[in-house]
């Protein structure tokens, strides 16, 4: 009888394969290290593309004038100036600029929570006849570009009387489609059955809204304050058709107007840079003021 001597093929065969199956597992984690400073060097290369500029308008507006037209992409100034804010506060018109800008992005905020969450309500939560329609056409209006409706707007000013006032500059803007869009969205998420206890209690359709679903939507709300107050502040195209009278102009056109040498002659890099600057801050207070309570979108949340 002939023995068979088992094959060593296979033994090392396996013993190779769990050799090839092992070598990766023993390189991942310098891949992944690899691949991640990769990633963290992307990102703060596009950081610095981003944050570059506006370092660079901080810097130039404590520049002088010389030192600004001789090495305009310098982040130190050679001399410290604050005589572009004196000028500006004290030499022009932009106290008056600021107050205009700060009247309307107040109210025109305050009138989108409220009707911008009353129709985005009433879109997701009332049954009326056309309400798809409705939203249809809300669709449809988000995607046409606002600079084809400047016209029909002046003329709509011009006719209602509305023309150079504040009337004129805050009531176009009190709704905006985007924002409808938002709320109406969120308010579907919101489960029913907190509607029906509500209403089991005897609370009407506006109770319920206001005491009880609206205090939930504070996610959205707080989305709506931030978008509304950056766009009605950072507003131009509006407020050229809708005033003419100086005692009217906002900082977006007043520092428009400074671009085009309205204080004097000269590059004025200091003095726009500035202005700039100063437009920058409410913005940016109102987004880190409001920070957390966007990211935390889990409030007012109900499990059913």
């Amino acid at each position: 009888m002939t023995a068979t001597i088992p094959s060593t093929d296979g033994l090392s065969g396996s013993a190779t394969g769990t050799a090839r199956t092992e070598q990766p597992r023993t390189r991942t984690p310098r891949v992944v290290r690899a691949s991640t400073l990769v990633l963290y060097l992307v990102l703060v290369a596009v950081a610095v593309v981003y944050i570059f500029p506006f370092l660079i308008t901080i810097a130039t507006a404590f520049k002088t004038e010389a030192d600004a037209a001789s090495s305009p992409l310098a982040l130190i100034p050679q001399t410290w100036s604050t005589a572009a804010f004196s000028r500006l506060f004290l030499n022009s018109d932009f106290p008056l600029w600021l107050k205009n800008s700060a009247i309307v992005a107040i109210f025109v905020t305050a009138g989108r929570v409220f009707f911008d969450s009353l129709a985005g309500y009433a879109l997701a939560r009332l049954a009326f006849r056309g309400r798809s329609l409705v939203f249809t056409g809300l669709v449809a209006v988000m995607a046409v570009p606002s600079v084809v409706l400047l016209i029909p707007k002046f003329l709509v000013l011009n006719q209602l009387g509305l023309y150079d006032s504040y009337a004129g500059m805050i009531i176009p803007l009190l709704v905006d489609a985007a924002g409808v869009f938002i709320m109406k969205n969120f308010f579907e998420s919101i489960p029913r059955s907190v509607e029906e206890q509500a209403s089991i209690d005897g609370a009407g359709t506006f109770r319920t809204f206001w005491s009880i679903v609206l205090p939930m939507a504070r996610p959205a709300l707080i989305t709506i304050i931030i978008l509304s107050f950056q766009g009605s502040w950072n507003e131009l195209s509006h407020f050229v058709i809708s005033t003419q009278d100086p005692a009217l102009t906002t900082l977006t056109k007043g520092v428009a107007g400074l671009a085009s040498g309205q204080l004097s002659a000269g590059t004025q890099y200091p003095l726009k840079l500035a202005a700039a600057a100063i437009m920058t801050v409410p913005v940016a207070a109102m987004f880190f003021v409001f920070q957390k309570r966007i990211m935390n979108t889990s409030d007012g949340a109900v499990k059913e």
